[in-house]
């Protein structure tokens, strides 16, 4: 049996911190080929996660959070936000559902942020069609900037 301690959400976020794209994951899925895909996701602030979508119907992705707070964003396929929620404890909303072949993105908003992530699998890279051309790539110099831009959009 494998199982989530506060310890593990520590060593992640700890990891998460030095990592140089500021998120660290840890697979619960024996390997990238599973059916089912099941790991936690430890996130800080100035981690960008380009606005991508999953085109199999059977990916749709699920949100589960366990600490910090977790802005999801959906966009429409021009790139326009159409709708978004705040996971925090405080706010009583814990779990996003984000439905296959919608743009999204994950945006943390406090350190220490991590969730648990649910997908089919197996994994592949995404593909040209999934990938959000209207939004910076990772390695980009207007990511920080759209970043910043996304997590105002999300509020305080």
């Amino acid at each position: 049996m494998k199982l989530v301690t506060a310890e593990l959400l520590h060593q992640l976020t700890e990891s998460a911190r030095t990592s140089p794209r500021l998120r660290k994951n840890h697979n619960l899925h024996p390997s990238d080929e599973s059916r089912c895909h099941r790991l936690l996701n430890a996130i800080e602030p100035a981690s960008y996660i380009r606005p991508h979508r999953h085109l199999d119907p059977e990916k749709d992705e699920a949100f589960i959070l366990l600490s910090g707070r977790l802005g999801i964003i959906l966009f429409s396929d021009a790139g326009e936000v159409t709708e978004s929620v705040i996971l925090s404890r405080q706010g009583g909303i814990l779990v996003a559902d984000v439905p296959s072949g919608v743009f999204h993105t994950a945006v943390s908003l406090e350190p220490g942020t991590v969730f648990f992530e649910a997908k089919a699998g197996p994994y592949l890279p995404l593909m040209e069609a999934e990938t959000a051309v209207w939004a910076p790539s990772d390695g980009d110099g207007a990511a920080a900037r759209y970043l910043e831009h996304l997590q105002m959009l999300l509020g305080p």
